[in-house]
């Protein structure tokens, strides 16, 4: 029996194609059809019927058009970009791509055997295309933006070797067809050397440029060292006069450690003690004995990703990994370190500052600080994040932070209570203090006293730097929202929801009276949370889609909660939007290193972040975009 594929035929530019036909039985045509489907050439007559499809519903808005218009449809052209999209998703070096078609022709691609394509579609326009493809890309970001109720902007400032100041955006959008959220790359912008204004700046042009009307702006999180630190709040400031629904939530779900040692640059011994460990590292990271301490150290750098012979700092006192490894080999490195100390003056130096009191104490402050913001950043990250949680952690966090100033964290009090106390051989009176071994220099009690300052301000500092990120307006919104709309949070009884949820109600009507009708929400609140009662197996989100979804009834029946939904479900949260700037990060460090110019680097991210599996996207589009954009170029030159 022979099985035909009308699409592998159909407005082909020959009226036929290859492997238009597959050869099945009665038994297998199923499986004949999948195998035929899933080919190449399938594919290919896809996307070339899409092309034809796209230029006759154009020629029919245009009937001008039909008499000096002639489409050529080649599936050359589509061999050709799903080569350069492929090589944009799987980071293959723009220089591949000769022998990358090369490699294709020696397989027999037909496609690229069958026909000469133009020669618009050479290896030398790689970034032509790739422009192309991102604007396919970017116009569907834009038909998302303006779908969606409204949008979550994430900023993230990022300085590479040579200190060039990007700016990475991304948006968190809502699809009102299904009550589905979407984060998505809208580029990455080099930014000139300024302030709060600079990147205020370059951000609402970003929104202009992709039509984002400011009413629809509810959300913005910075993930930055330095966009988190004395600029943040200059942006903030800037985009709310623009935005009035903005509120900041700032390094939620990024990946970054939400405790950043630019926050605290103020303590000057933070950046002694960062000079000391980062010339630790550097004088045994190719260290090649047998120690394991030393081994843990090499580690760190492969675990941690840190390169050493970048120019930016290190901030070592951030990185809870560097900072448990020198506490465990600290005992090895001292014995090492004195052991060299009579040939090597920079060993002697680093030796005797190990040996210090205040060194192994603040290593020990470190370890009790870090896991705290370390376990609070792994929370940000869950996809459905339980918001009801957010106002208890960030206040037990703060009130442990408080906590460990007059009473030592766990590892501190542990290291206090290891010392041993001897009289001292040379003073009489005198005592001195050995921990594991190794006599611990400048502890007398000027030296503890400072400490105690030490202490006592870097754990303020930490914690107002907490609280500076999660203000108490944010914190209420947001367990406003979690008492609304997380099933899971209403009392267990029907009797009990009578009184439930008003004042929570109440502040989410004021925050946002611009979009939401006060007293139509309050007359309707008794009867959506008796429904929202009955739907105790609904998670937060789940409600939140349902409420979004415009077909559903409970959208018709609650527009004021269907709107707040909205709002809620654009918070810039989740693994998904954490992988994305995680990988612009890595896209923009690979990519500078490889290109001398930031040009089309950022079309580049943009593909290999969000474009869809190769069989999903728009070869057609992509097409007469590039075309159109190649022969404007010809005449342009010709002009010139």
């Amino acid at each position: 029996m022979l099985l035909e594929c009308r699409q592998a035929l159909v407005k082909n530019k020959h009226g036929k194609a290859e492997n238009a036909f597959t050869v099945g039985t009665d038994n297998f045509q199923r499986h004949a059809l999948l195998r035929h489907v899933t080919s190449g050439a399938h594919r290919q007559a896809l996307a070339v019927n899409r092309e034809q499809l796209a230029f006759e519903t154009r020629v029919h808005s245009h009937p001008e058009l039909r008499s000096v218009i002639k489409v050529e449809v080649n599936p050359a052209k589509v061999a050709v970009l799903t080569t350069v999209y492929w090589m944009a998703k799987e980071e293959v070096p723009d220089e591949k791509c000769s022998s990358l078609l090369d490699f294709q022709k020696f397989n027999l691609c037909q496609a690229l055997l069958a026909s000469e394509h133009s020669e618009y579609y050479h290896p030398s326009s790689v970034r032509e295309m790739q422009a192309a493809i991102a604007k396919v890309l970017h116009n569907e970001d834009r038909h998302r933006i303006k779908a969606s109720p409204f949008v979550g902007l994430v900023v993230d400032e990022t300085v590479d070797v040579l200190e060039h100041r990007n700016l990475a955006m991304f948006t968190t959008t809502v699809s009102p067809c299904n009550g589905q959220t979407s984060a998505t790359f809208l580029g990455s912008f080099e930014l000139p050397a300024g302030e709060a204004s600079t990147v205020a700046g370059k951000v609402g042009e970003v929104m202009r440029s992709f039509g984002i009307p400011t009413m629809k702006i509810t959300w913005l999180s910075a993930d930055s060292a330095s966009l988190v630190a004395e600029r943040l709040s200059g942006v903030g400031t800037a985009l709310t006069s623009l935005c009035p629904l903005l509120m900041e939530m700032h390094c939620l779900s990024h990946g970054s450690s939400l405790l950043l040692a630019e926050s605290i640059v103020s303590i000057e011994y933070l950046q002694k003690y960062e000079t000391t460990v980062d010339a630790v590292y550097r004088l045994y990271s190719s260290f090649r004995g047998e120690s394991n301490g030393l081994q843990e150290l090499r580690s760190v750098l492969d675990l941690c990703e840190i390169d050493l012979g970048s120019p930016k700092a290190i901030h070592w006192t951030s990185i809870f990994p560097a900072v448990e490894a020198i506490d465990s080999s600290w005992p090895t490195l001292v014995l090492l370190l004195e052991s060299e100390a009579e040939r090597s003056p920079v060993a002697h130096g680093l030796c005797e500052e190990l040996k210090k009191f205040q060194f192994v104490a603040f290593t020990k402050i470190l370890l009790d600080v870090l896991p705290i913001f370390q376990k609070l950043s792994r929370f940000f990250q869950i996809e459905d994040f339980d918001l009801s949680i957010l106002k208890p952690i960030v206040s037990a966090t703060a009130t442990t932070l408080q906590a460990q100033k007059s009473t030592s964290g766990q590892n501190l009090q542990e290291f206090l209570n290891e010392m041993n106390e001897h009289p001292r051989d040379d003073r009489e009176g005198e005592s001195c203090l050995y921990y594991k071994g190794v006599e611990l220099a400048n502890c007398s009690k000027v030296h503890l006293k400072h400490f105690e300052r030490l202490k006592e301000s870097y754990l303020e500092s930490v914690r107002g730097n907490l609280l500076d990120r999660f203000p108490s307006s944010v914190l209420e919104a947001i367990s406003s929202f979690s008492a609304i709309f997380n099933p899971k949070c209403y009392p267990q009884s029907l009797e009990d929801i009578g009184s439930y949820g008003v004042s929570e109600l109440n502040f989410l009507l004021q925050a946002y009276s611009r979009v939401v009708v006060s007293e139509r929400a309050l007359s309707d609140f008794p009867l959506f949370k008796r429904i929202v009662f009955s739907l105790s197996q609904l998670s937060f989100k789940d409600l939140c889609v349902k409420l979004v979804y415009s077909n559903s009834e409970m959208h018709e029946l609650f527009p004021d909660f269907a709107i707040l939904a909205a709002i809620a479900l654009a918070l810039p949260l989740g693994s998904v939007l954490a992988e994305k700037i995680s990988r612009g990060r890595e896209l923009l460090k690979r990519g500078r290193s490889c290109r001398t110019k930031d040009e089309g680097l950022s079309d580049l991210m943009k593909i290999a972040i969000d474009g869809p599996a190769i069989n999903e996207f728009d070869f057609a589009l992509a097409i007469e975009y590039y075309e159109s954009m190649r022969e404007s170029g010809f005449i342009v030159a010709q002009v010139k």
